[in-house]
């Protein structure tokens, strides 16, 4: 698509717009695009102001995330918060390798820290196991998985869906929310086994390049994690 306005501008004082020469932005549902803080729509209108002649969709993940939460999240939270928290059912790192013993130090190094911070902080114990045998968590735990996503509004499950999907856990994306990781850490952390798998056998080019693009999309949902808090 073609740039077809001069400038994008913040509109209103909560929530919060963003204007195209004045023509409020809307989602791909025609919905009013707004925001809930200042920073975010400012930062939404920056990847608007920054297009060139063709409009790249893109070069404007916050966009797209501020799109998916008002046309995607909004109709039924509940339900877009469960299935995020069903991830937890299966959670990346209570599942450990049989071997060798450098991949296992390395799973340990990396995932132990967030195992015992998910106890502090939810009162709760995942159950660690070895091999790709499925181990089911304590009720009790998923409930609290369950409770911690369904707190979250909508515009965070839009930011968190991808923190999700990209570390394949659930406990990881609590700790990005809570503001305990970001979003380097949380990727390498969610990727120990690619890490070992490198070191044994060397890098890939295309690899790199589709890890270039899931870095890339993981710093877009945790930087629009953070304008949400103003």
């Amino acid at each position: 698509m073609k740039r077809f306005y001069t400038a994008a501008s913040v509109t209103g004082d909560g929530p919060f717009g963003v204007a195209l020469d004045g023509r409020a932005l809307r989602t791909p549902a025609r919905v009013p695009l707004a925001v809930p803080t200042a920073a975010l729509a400012a930062a939404i209108a920056d990847e608007w102001n920054a297009q060139g002649d063709q409009i790249n969709p893109r070069a404007m993940p916050l966009t797209g995330l501020a799109n998916a939460a008002i046309d995607r999240v909004a109709p039924d939270a509940p339900a877009f918060a469960a299935r995020l928290a069903g991830w937890g059912e299966s959670e990346l790192i209570a599942y450990r390798a049989d071997g060798p013993a450098s991949l296992l130090a390395g799973q340990a190094e990396a995932w132990d820290r967030w195992v015992d911070w998910f106890a502090r902080r939810f009162d709760a114990a995942l159950t660690l196991t070895s091999g790709v045998m499925h181990v089911p968590q304590p009720p009790a735990t998923l409930a609290r998985i369950g409770a911690a996503f369904a707190a979250f509004t909508p515009f965070q499950l839009a930011a968190l869906d991808p923190v999700v999907s990209i570390t394949g856990s659930a406990v990881l994306a609590l700790a990005v929310a809570a503001g305990e990781l970001d979003a380097d850490a949380a990727y390498d952390i969610a990727h120990v086994d690619a890490r070992w798998q490198e070191e044994q056998w060397g890098r890939d080019p295309l690899a790199e390049q589709a890890e270039a693009t899931r870095r890339a999309d993981l710093a877009a949902a945790v930087h629009f994690l953070r304008l949400l808090e103003g």
